[in-house]
C-alpha cells in the first residue's frame, strides 16, 4: 500500500492529511494559528506560524496514521492563494509578515492602476479584475514600503512567493524557488494565455523580474522533502492553489462541471476546458490546473467571507461556542425574522468587486434574537454564493445542473439545504469533504504513478444530495431582500 500526504495550508489553519491508494483519509491533523489585524482592513500572518504549523501538522498526521514513512509515495501542497511573502534568498529569512489575501491596504495602488488606464490590459492578460485581493499590488506595496528592497530584489537577493512557493522553498532540501501556474495566475503579473510573467504589468507595478519564482506544472516533482523533517526524503510532487485543487479533487474534469468550496471564503469554479472564457459579469478567468505543460481553464467567483463569518460569531461576538453549534441554533427559529447579514468585512468579491463595502446587518427589530443573527450569518454564505453562480450561469449561457459542494461549512445540513433552495439546483456533498487536500493528493499521486488519469474518476463517493424544496415566490422575495441589504453595505468605507 502506498500513501500520499497532502499539505493544506489555509487562511486560519495548517492541515496535513494522509490518504491511502483509494483516496480514503487515514489520518489528519489541523493546527490553527493567529490572525493579525494591524489596522482596519489589514490582515497579516507571521511566516513562522505558517511554516511551523504546517511542519507540525505533517509530523503529527504521519505519526497518527501509523504509516511507515517508506510507504509515503509523494507529498502535495495546496494553499491559501494571493497571500504574499518576501524573504532573503541567501538566508530564507522573511523581511516582514505575510500580507494575507483578505488585506485591503493596497486598494489605493489598485485605484492608481485603473486611473492609469491599465484595467482592461490587466484583465485581458491575466483574466483577473483589478483588486487588492491579488498579489501584485501587495508585492508592490512591500517594495515601496521597506527601504532598499527594490534594489535588493533587482540584484536577485530576495524571493517573492505566495504560500505554495514559501513552503516549497522551506520544505525542499535544495530550496527551490517555484510556484505553479494556478498560483502564478493569481498575482496580476502572469499572462495566463501565454503562460509567462508579463513584462508590461511588471513595469506598471515596478517589480523586478529577478524576485519572481519559476512557474511549474501543478502535477510534477519539484524537489525532495528535507530529510530532517520526517527522516526520509520524499518527492514533493504537486502544487496548486486551494480552489484549483478542490476542483480537481471534486472530479470536475469536464467542461461545465461546477463546485463550491465553503472555507474561510466561498469559491465557485466552473471548468471551461482548454478554452479560457472571458466573463461579462465580473467573474475571473483562471488557470484550473496545468499538467504536462498544458493548461486547463475555469471561471471563478470568489466570496471573501464565507465560513469566516461563523468564526467571527464565535471569536469576536461570542454568540456561538463552536461552528457545529450554528446549525441547531439557526434551526431553532423558522426563518431569519427579516434579518439580513452582509459580511463584507474586507469588501465584496465577485460579482460586485467593491473594495469599500463593509459588514452590515439590517432588518433588526426588538424581537430579533441571537438565533436570527446566527441564521442570517449562515444564509449570507448561501446568498453570496448564489450571486456568483447567477453571474456564472449568464457567462456560460446555462445554469449548472448540479453543484458539487465541499469544505468545512458544507457539513452544515441547514446551510446546504438553503443553498439548494435559493439556487433551485441540486447540491451534492461527497463522502470526503476535504476535497482541497484530496485534489493535492490526486495531483501528487498522478505525478508519481500511484494513479493514472483513468483511476482518478474512481476515487470518491457521495455522502448526501440536497434537492430544492422552496417555492419560486419565496425564493424571489428572499433574493430581493438580500439585494437590498447588499446595496446598504456598498461603498461604506469610501473616503
Amino acid at each position: 500500500m502506498k500513501y500520499i500526504v497532502a499539505l493544506d495550508q489555509g487562511t486560519t489553519s495548517s492541515r496535513a492529511v494522509v490518504f491511502d491508494e483509494q483516496a480514503n483519509i487515514v489520518a489528519s491533523r489541523n493546527i490553527e494559528f493567529e490572525q493579525i489585524y494591524p489596522h482596519p482592513g489589514w490582515v497579516e500572518h507571521r511566516p513562522a506560524d505558517i511554516l511551523n504549523s504546517q511542519i507540525e501538522a505533517l509530523k503529527d498526521a504521519v505519526a497518527k496514521s501509523g504509516v511507515d514513512v517508506r510507504d509515503i509515495a509523494a507529498i502535495g501542497i495546496t494553499n491559501q492563494r494571493e497571500t504574499t511573502l518576501l524573504w532573503e534568498r541567501e538566508t530564507g529569512k522573511p523581511l516582514c509578515n505575510a500580507i494575507v489575501w483578505q488585506c485591503r491596504r493596497t486598494a489605493p495602488l489598485v485605484e492608481r492602476l485603473k486611473r492609469d488606464g491599465l484595467g482592461n490590459m490587466l484583465r485581458d492578460r491575466t483574466g483577473l479584475v483589478p483588486d487588492a485581493y491579488f498579489s501584485g499590488t501587495k508585492l508592490q506595496w512591500l517594495l515601496d514600503s521597506i527601504p532598499g528592497t527594490r534594489v535588493r530584489a533587482a540584484k536577485g537577493e530576495l524571493c517573492f512567493g505566495t504560500v505554495d512557493s514559501f513552503l516549497a522553498w522551506n520544505l525542499t532540501a535544495n530550496h527551490v524557488h517555484v510556484t505553479d501556474a494556478t498560483n502564478a495566475g493569481r498575482t496580476m503579473l502572469y499572462n495566463i494565455y501565454e503562460q509567462k510573467w508579463d513584462e508590461a504589468l511588471l513595469r506598471a507595478m515596478d517589480i523586478p523580474p529577478q524576485v519572481l519564482p519559476q512557474v511549474v506544472d501543478s502535477s510534477g516533482v519539484i524537489g525532495m522533502l528535507d530529510k530532517s523533517i520526517l527522516g526520509r526524503e520524499i518527492p514533493i510532487a504537486a502544487m496548486a492553489g486551494d480552489q484549483h485543487a478542490a476542483l480537481f479533487g471534486q472530479g470536475c474534469f469536464a467542461p461545465g462541471m461546477c463546485k463550491n468550496t465553503y472555507g474561510t471564503g466561498c469559491f465557485v469554479l466552473m471548468n471551461t476546458g482548454k478554452t479560457p472564457v472571458k466573463s461579462m459579469h465580473n467573474l475571473i478567468t483562471t488557470v484550473a490546473w496545468r499538467i504536462d505543460g498544458v493548461p486547463r481553464y475555469a471561471l471563478e467567483g470568489s466570496v471573501f467571507v464565507g465560513g469566516a463569518v461563523v468564526q467571527w460569531l464565535r471569536d469576536e461576538m461570542g454568540l456561538v461556542a463552536s461552528a457545529a453549534e450554528t446549525e441547531p441554533i439557526a434551526a431553532s427559529v423558522p426563518d431569519n425574522g427579516g434579518v439580513y447579514f452582509v459580511p463584507a468585512f474586507t469588501g465584496l468579491g465577485a460579482p460586485h468587486w467593491d473594495m469599500y463595502s463593509r459588514g452590515t446587518i439590517v432588518g433588526l427589530t426588538r424581537g430579533t434574537g441571537r438565533a436570527h443573527i446566527v441564521r442570517a450569518a449562515l444564509e449570507s454564505i448561501a446568498y453570496q454564493s448564489a450571486d456568483v453562480i447567477a453571474a456564472m450561469a449568464s457567462d456560460a449561457g446555462t445554469p449548472p445542473q448540479l453543484l458539487r459542494v465541499d469544505g468545512g461549512a458544507s457539513a452544515n445540513d441547514l446551510l446546504m439545504q438553503f443553498q439548494s433552495d435559493i439556487l433551485n439546483v441540486r447540491a451534492v456533498r461527497p463522502t470526503v469533504i476535504e476535497t482541497t487536500a484530496k485534489g493535492a493528493a490526486m495531483l501528487a499521486g498522478l505525478a508519481t504513478g500511484v494513479w493514472t488519469v483513468a483511476d482518478l474518476n474512481e476515487l470518491g463517493g457521495i455522502d448526501r444530495e440536497f434537492t430544492p424544496a422552496m417555492d419560486e415566490a419565496k425564493r424571489a422575495r428572499l433574493l430581493t431582500h438580500w439585494k437590498r441589504a447588499v446595496e446598504r453595505a456598498r461603498a461604506w468605507a469610501e473616503e
